[in-house]
């Protein structure tokens, strides 16, 4: 019964808490997604590009962010952004500007998301046989038709696995950002521990929450993948 008043809602439980903490992640997470599928899939043709310098950035980018670990590159962006951010309104006389905890966290989580994304995008991109735009060409489209109407679907279709194994990764790093002070799950978990002094508990119902959006997570992208197959299920 105690752990049912502790994971109550109210003033003496600390489910208002940890529910608010489920919003900021799955918040963070959803905030984080189309920044990094929308640089994922620029960077990936960048890197099909004949313009070396573009080529060889996108490379550059994808080299960094693919390897240095997100706790790191969370740092780099909350402490060295808003320390130059600082340096600069210093600079200048302009009122100091800096980047909250879930900014920086989206932006962190974006960098590391698109540069996996991308790899995931160019071996969808290398998938589509080269015939394809050949005969979207013949019959007359332009480029920008032939990636919207012949390109885009399939690429959805090759890369959603790959992008799904990405969500699911970005739907964990998010706990990454309870280290810069960011009121997420396991923010609030630790903060329920150490004040009731029941580590078990609060960590475990964590597990749970995060096992729960891992489920919900899978049935969504399933159902997406079934959408993206609708033509040859009806086959």
């Amino acid at each position: 019964m105690e752990s049912l008043t502790l994971l109550g809602f109210g003033p003496t439980g600390w489910g208002d808490e940890i529910a608010w903490g489920v919003v900021v992640t799955a918040s963070l997470a959803l905030a984080t997604l189309p920044i990094g599928l929308v640089f994922g899939f620029l960077l990936a043709l960048a890197k099909q590009t004949e313009d070396k310098l573009l080529k060889l950035s996108a490379d550059i980018y994808t080299t960094i962010f693919r390897g240095l670990p997100e706790l790191l590159t969370l740092f780099i962006v909350y402490f060295g952004v808003n320390n130059a951010l600082q340096s600069f309104s210093r600079a200048t006389g302009l009122p100091d500007i800096a980047l909250s905890s879930f900014v920086s966290g989206m932006v962190a989580l974006g960098f590391v998301f698109s540069a996996f994304a991308s790899e995931v995008f160019l071996s969808a991109f290398r998938a589509i046989p080269r015939g394809q735009y050949e005969g979207s060409s013949a019959l007359g489209l332009s480029r920008y038709q032939t990636m919207i109407l012949v390109v885009l679907p399939q690429l959805i279709r090759i890369a959603l696995p790959g992008l799904g194994n990405l969500w699911m990764n970005l739907l964990k790093d998010t706990a990454l950002v309870s280290v810069i002070g960011l009121t997420d799950i396991l923010r609030q978990s630790q903060i329920a521990a150490r004040v009731t002094r029941e580590p078990f508990l609060f960590f475990g119902t964590a597990i749970v929450i995060y096992l729960v959006l891992t489920l919900l997570s899978s049935v969504a992208i399933g159902g997406i993948d079934r959408w993206t197959k609708r033509g040859e299920m009806a086959k």
